[in-house]
């Protein structure tokens, strides 16, 4: 069905499995009272919730803040907390800002494209293993189709100043074996052991650590989607702080011009 008849189905109403609101009276929230059963969660705990319809152990959730936590970094010079910067630069508005900046997250080299296909292939993989594959050929096959691993490998720096305090947490809680985890470091031991050097980066732990709490790429997405928003305000409020037009300005002299050269204008010349 399609068309006409499959919009007819739909039409004055809202079907939804996910709640909804009864104003004056009462907010449902994935089958729960929102006001009621769910009062006491957490931010994060009702965000994971929304996403998956599941709940989380005290450890598991203090994992997934850390995540969010070690990922916050309010520093201007990031491309997607430019973005916010130049938004109170410009004088605009910190809601407009931030979304803006959150948008921009979504890039393929860094942040939210990144991550699925870092996910994607930690599960991946895993099944492949499971199934009989060998790991050499997974990697190979990965390396061939996109040129790179993602989480794998670092363009700025050659170590992840976060994985330290995250696997130090993650031991402290008990999350540190799950088997994305551990195939994690071994391909991370494989490739720096080949020609390719490259280096496991905080995307493939979190990723990991994402898939051992059973969380799909989908989820896994969702859940990282605010993971730099808590550096951003920082940014913005900054930069509407200062002079306005001022955040990263460029000289002309910093440009390298290989067009025409300069020329006269002679403004007789140009009437008609």
């Amino acid at each position: 069905m399609n068309g006409p008849e499959l919009l007819q189905q739909h039409a004055d109403c809202l079907k939804s499995r996910m709640g909804g609101c009864f104003p004056g009276e009462r907010a449902v929230f994935r089958g729960h009272d929102l006001h009621v059963e769910l009062k006491d969660m957490d931010w994060v705990e009702l965000y994971v919730f929304g996403i998956t319809g599941r709940r989380f152990t005290r450890e598991q959730l203090r994992l997934m803040h850390a995540i969010w936590v070690y990922t916050s970094y309010p520093d201007a010079r990031i491309w997607n907390n430019r973005v916010a910067a130049l938004a109170g630069s410009a004088r605009s508005t910190g809601t407009l800002g931030v979304a803006a900046a959150l948008a921009v997250s979504e890039a393929s080299i860094y942040g939210r494209g990144i991550d699925i296909k870092a996910v994607e292939f930690i599960i991946t993989t895993r099944k492949e293993l499971d199934n009989g594959a060998e790991l050499a050929d997974c990697v190979q096959k990965e390396l061939k189709k996109h040129r790179g691993i993602a989480g794998f490998g670092r363009p700025l720096a050659s170590g992840d100043e976060r994985i330290a305090p995250i696997m130090a947490l993650a031991r402290s809680l008990g999350l540190d074996q799950g088997p994305h985890l551990r195939l994690a470091f071994t391909v991370n031991e494989f490739l720096l052991s080949g020609r390719w050097r490259l280096g496991m980066n905080f995307g493939a732990i979190a990723a990991a650590l994402g898939a051992d709490l059973g969380l799909s790429t989908r989820e896994y997405y969702l859940f990282v989607f605010p993971a730099f928003l808590a550096g951003m305000p920082p940014c913005f409020i900054e930069s509407a702080q200062q002079p306005e037009g001022t955040l990263f300005p460029l000289s002309c002299g910093h440009i390298l011009y290989e067009g025409a050269q300069k020329r006269a204008w002679n403004p007789s010349q140009s009437k008609p």
